[in-house]
Formats: C-alpha cells, structure tokens, sequence
C-alpha cells in the first residue's frame, strides 16, 4: 500500500456513503426499494417516478461522478505542471472565460449557442487560460505570476460578463443558471460524449505521469533530456481542454479542482502517480455526495441552491483546514520601488494632488445630452445637477481611497503583492455582515450597517491572519483568501437563491453602483475615511518594520503581535468603509499599491499618500464613466473599475 492509502480510502468511502445516503433517501421518497433496480435499468414507460430517477436522478448522480473526477484530476495536472498548489480551473480563469464567452454569443450569436453551446464555451475558458499562460510566460511560470495573472483575467472575465447580465437580464438568465453550476439532466445524453473525452484526457494525464515527477527535480530534469516547458505545455493544454469540457457541459462547480488534490496531499499522499488518482476519487467523491444531499434539502425545503455555490462552501473550509500542511515557499517582497529623491516625490504626489480636483471637476460638470452628446453644466443647470452627482462622486472619492489604503496595509502586514482587502475575502466579508444586517436586524440603521460590515471585514480579516501567522506564504495567504471569498461568495448565492425581494437591490449594490447613495451616506463614509486615513499616518513605523520580519520587529522595541493587530483592525475598517459606498467589487485596493511603486514611490508615508490619491481618482473617474458611457443607463463604479483597471494590470503582469 502507497502512501496515505488507508486516510485517502477511508476519505473516499465516507464521501461515497454519504452520497448513497442522500441518494437512498432520494430514491425512497419516490418508490419502494424493490422498485428501485427496475427503475434504474429498465424503467415503466408508464410510471412517473421510475422514469424521473432514470432519466434525472441517475445521469445526474453520474454526471457527479464523473464531472468531480474529471476537475479533481485536471486540478493535480495543473498543479504539477506548473508546481503551484493554487492551481485549478477556475484560479486559471477557465472557467470564467467560458462564462464570458457564453454570455456574449448569447446576445451577439445565439444560432451559435444553440448549435455549438460547448464548444464556445470551451473556446472561452481554453482562450483565458492562453491568455494567462501568455501573462506569465516571461516570469517563467512562476507561481506567484501565474496566479495573480489567473486572478486578473478571472475577475475582468466576470466583471465583463456582469455588466453584460446588469442590461441583458432575461436574456442571459440562462447563462447565469449555468454559471451556478447545474447538474440538472433530462436524459443520458451528456454522459457518454463527457464520459470519453474525459477518458481520453484522464489516458493522457496517465501517460504524462513518469515525465511529470521529473519536473520537481528541476535542473536534474534537463540534464536527463526531458524538455521541462514542451512537458508544461502539453500537460497545461490536456488539463485545460478537459476542465474547459467538463464547465462547458455543467456549468462552473467551484473549488473541485482547487479542493480535490489539496485533501490528498494533506491525507498523506506524495508520489504523483497516486496523488493523481485520488484527486480524480475524492473530487467525485466530494461532488457526488454534495450534490445528491442539496437534492434531498431541496425536496425537503422546495429551495434550489446552485451546487457549484454549495461545494465552494464545503471546499474552502477543507482548504483552510489543510493549506498549513502544504509545502511553503520563500514570500516575496510585496510591491515595492527603489525610494526616489524627496524633490521627485515631492512632484508626484503634487501632480496626483492637482488631478484629484480636476477630476471632480469634469465628474461634476461634463455629462450626456438626451441627444448622446456631451454637455458641461455651468451655472443654473450646475446647481440643479450638483445634488443628484456630488454625493456619488465623493463616495466614490473617499471609497477609492479607503480601499486602496486597505489594500497597502494588508500588502506590507503580509509580504504579499497580491494581498488587497477584494483578493483575501475581507470585502466580501463586509458584504456579508452588511447583507445579513439588511436581511435579519429590525432597524438595520446607517450605525448598524457600518457595524456589521465592520465586524464582517474584521472577522474575516482576523480568521486569514491567524492562518498565516506562523509563515506568511503567498501561497498560503492565497489559499486562505480565495477559501474565504469562496465561502462568503457561496453564502451570498444561497441568500440569492431564496428568492427574497431584498437580494434585487443588494445585487446592485454589489456590483458596486453608486447611484442611490444619498447626501448623508456620502458624508458619513468620507468623514469615517478622513479619520482611518489619518490614523494610517499612526502605523508608517510599523508598516517600514513589517516588511523585514518578526524578529527585526522585536529588535527595535515592536511587538509584532499588537502591530499586526493594530494595521489588520484598520485595513478591515478601511475595507468596511468601502463597501458601504461601493459593494465589494473594485481593484483599487489591488492595483493603487502597485500604480504607486511603479511611480518610484517605496518609502511608506509618500507610497501612503499616494495610493490613496491612485485609489480615489480610479473610483472617482470609474463612477463618472459609468454615468456616461451607456446612457440611459449607470454602469456600477466598481464595474467600470474593474474592467479599466483589469488591462492595466495586465500590462505590469507582462512587464514583471
């Protein structure tokens, strides 16, 4: 027996019976158990029951089967090929790619949609992963590149297909049940195709296994004759065609492919060859079991959650239980410049310090004319639109500033460039505290909302740092934030699929609009922001040490402890802040930090002042392209952000 046989079968065995369980009382709410083999192999024309179990539960119950072993196994080749833990379909941004793709042949070529549905969708997803293996090409497929250039691509792809679903809603609904995840099957037809290109990359994966234990051995590999990139190349492209077959068919089923290989290298399995085949049982094993039970809470409950949501809030908890077992690598520096002179410094953050105004300027002013043109107000026609654009505009201000100070804060704590408050979950945990405020608390008051929406960010906040305490990985911290995204992102669905009233308009204020933000509220969060920012001037001694270590730390007096607390409290209120105005959706809070290190700005209170100005002008400019570009329609700020920003952010990947 190899190693972690027994932990890995007896893992599989407890999934399997699960999923037997669910199916079993599936099965017995709707026939007698002697009825049941009948029904399953030759079923009554003339019986409704026994034709709905061979006809949807069984090639459901298959398809689970198979779909899980599929992205499980192409989930361990990817991570093999590219030696990243991180690596899976939907962190490569296959998955989203192939949602972009059906969204948009659905509005512009829907004969094709009809005619073709997985091939363009696996043309999608297939795309997206060129695109980042194009991003990180030149860092030699480092792991840090290769995920933060997955991430890119996967939130511009689902920023832009957003905005596609805001103005096509009916028309795309379709493609948002399918981006959920459905199993749903009304006969065997998708079985047998999926069941032999599954096979026929699974035979492929199994042929690569011997070259592809060589390539931890790294230069021994190449003084052997192996060629380690056409190697790489041939591996990504099998594990991708069969992840971009598997979502194209069923939609995106979240975290398989991340979760699957993390369980069976954390129950003990090292050599590749087994740790192939039990990504391929366990990732069944886990959508087989996830999905026959959200079936029987369904008929129980008559409420449909999307099982791609339901395995990411199973998934992530899996991940953050068994990342501090997975092999840590050296972090890098987080984004940072050589310090410029005081007088170069002085200049740039005067010319950001100029452009903040003239901005508001042209946000307050210049706006649509019924006949599409474009028009700047002055006078009475200014004071008669200044009320309905300044207090957008200056949420949008002082959000683009509290994320982007968020966003520092967390990459100078961690050592992480990729650490920002949209990337570790903390947003998304504010969204969650304020959608569970809205939703449950009697009077959910302004106090209320920022309340929870604090505590949210914090708890999140505080839940990722204890996990990384002890090393501060990247990869780590990476696991532990898109766990933690996942699973809030996972809650936030499941509140979708009640079907309550109020999720309408807290799907709006996600997508990051700015439009119904009212006097008070704008004031309010630019006072609350006015007052973190200032307390941020507190921490530039801790934020200098925190990038040289603990112990360096402890050598000058700090406590690394009481500091960490102290610049993790602020980044989670600063984050909190933040999505009261804007939602969760934004890359300031990625991308400002980095904006301000390529300005040459590395000493922390210039790079301090800077990203907040970067990160005010993205969002403020970000909500007045929004209010213009689509008349009569507002485009959320937090879209346009993100899909401005996302090209961007492209450029300085390919330039690393």
């Amino acid at each position: 027996m190899h190693d972690g046989f027994r932990p890995a079968l007896a893992a599989a065995l407890a999934l399997l019976a699960l999923g037997c369980l669910a199916l079993g009382l599936g099965l017995a709410a709707r026939l007698p158990a002697a009825d049941w083999p009948q029904a399953l192999f030759a079923p009554d024309a003339s019986s409704l029951p026994q034709l709905l179990v061979h006809y949807s539960l069984a090639p459901r119950a298959t398809l689970a089967l198979l779909v899980g072993a599929g992205l499980g196994l192409a989930g361990a080749a990817l991570q093999q090929a590219l030696r990243n833990p991180l690596a899976s379909p939907s962190t490569l941004g296959v998955s989203a790619g192939a949602q972009l793709a059906l969204s948009v042949a659905t509005l512009f070529a829907p004969a094709l949609v009809g005619a073709a549905r997985e091939l363009v969708a696996l043309t999608g997803g297939a795309a997206a992963a060129a695109l980042v293996f194009l991003l990180s090409w030149r860092a030699r497929f480092t792991p840090l590149t290769v995920i933060l250039s997955g991430m890119v691509i996967t939130m511009f792809a689902g920023a832009a297909a957003a905005g596609l679903t805001l103005f096509n809603e009916h028309a795309l609904m379709g493609v948002y049940v399918w981006g959920s995840g459905a199993l749903n099957q009304q006969d065997w037809s998708l079985v047998g195709p999926l069941a032999w290109r599954a096979g026929l990359a699974a035979l492929a994966i199994a042929l690569l296994a011997r070259p592809l234990q060589l390539l931890e051995l790294d230069e021994p590999a190449k003084s052997l004759g192996l060629s380690v990139t056409r190697l790489r190349l041939i591996c990504l492209g099998v594990a991708v065609a069969l992840s971009a077959s598997l979502v194209s068919a069923v939609g995106v089923i979240g975290f398989i492919g991340l979760a699957a290989p993390a369980l069976a290298r954390g129950l003990g399995v090292r050599r590749l060859k087994h740790r192939l085949v039990w990504s391929a049982v366990l990732g069944a094993g886990v959508l087989f079991a996830t999905d026959a039970w959200l079936q029987t809470l369904e008929s129980w409950t008559a409420i449909n959650i999307p099982t791609g949501a339901a395995t990411a809030l199973i998934g992530a908890p899996v991940l953050l239980l068994l990342a501090p077992r997975l092999k840590r690598t050296p972090s890098p520096e987080a984004a940072s410049a050589p310090a410029p002179r005081g007088e170069r410094a002085g200049l740039v953050l005067a010319a950001l310090a100029v452009s903040l105004p003239l901005l508001a300027l042209v946000a307050l002013g210049l706006g649509r004319t019924p006949d599409g043109g474009f028009s700047f107000a002055s006078g009475p026609e200014l004071g008669a639109l200044l009320p309905w654009r300044w207090p957008r505009a200056l949420a949008a201000v002082a959000a683009g500033a509290m994320l982007a100070t968020s966003g520092l804060l967390l990459q100078r704590l961690t050592r992480n460039p990729i650490a920002s408050p949209e990337v570790l979950g903390v947003s998304s945990g504010a969204a969650l505290g304020l959608v569970l405020a809205l939703m449950f608390a009697a009077s959910p008051t302004y106090a209320v909302q920022i309340g929870a929406a604090a505590l949210g960010a914090g708890l999140t906040a505080g839940v990722l740092l204890a996990f990384g305490a002890k090393a501060r990985a990247p990869e780590q911290l990476l696991i532990g934030g898109v766990a933690l995204g996942a699973m809030v992102a996972a809650v936030l669905a499941m509140l979708m699929a009640t079907g309550d009233p109020r999720m309408l308009l807290i799907a709006n204020w996600m997508a990051g609009s700015t439009y119904d933000v009212e006097p008070g509220t704008a004031l309010a969060v630019t006072a609350m922001g006015a007052a973190l920012l200032a307390l941020s001037g507190l921490v530039l001694r801790w934020l200098t040490l925190a990038p040289l270590g603990s112990a360096t730390m402890r050598a000058v007096g700090v406590r690394p402890a009481g500091a960490s607390f102290g610049i993790l409290a602020l980044a989670s209120a600063l984050a909190a802040g933040a999505t009261i105005a804007v939602g969760p959706l934004s890359f300031a809070g990625l991308i400002a930090p980095h904006l301000a290190a390529r300005l040459g700005l590395g000493r922390p209170a210039a790079q301090l002042v800077a990203t907040a100005l970067i990160g005010a002008l993205v969002m403020l400019g970000a909500d007045w392209l929004g209010r213009v570009i689509y008349p009569p329609f507002q485009v959320p700020a937090g879209l346009i952000g993100m899909l401005a920003a996302g090209p961007l952010l492209m450029w300085l990947l390919q330039r690393r």
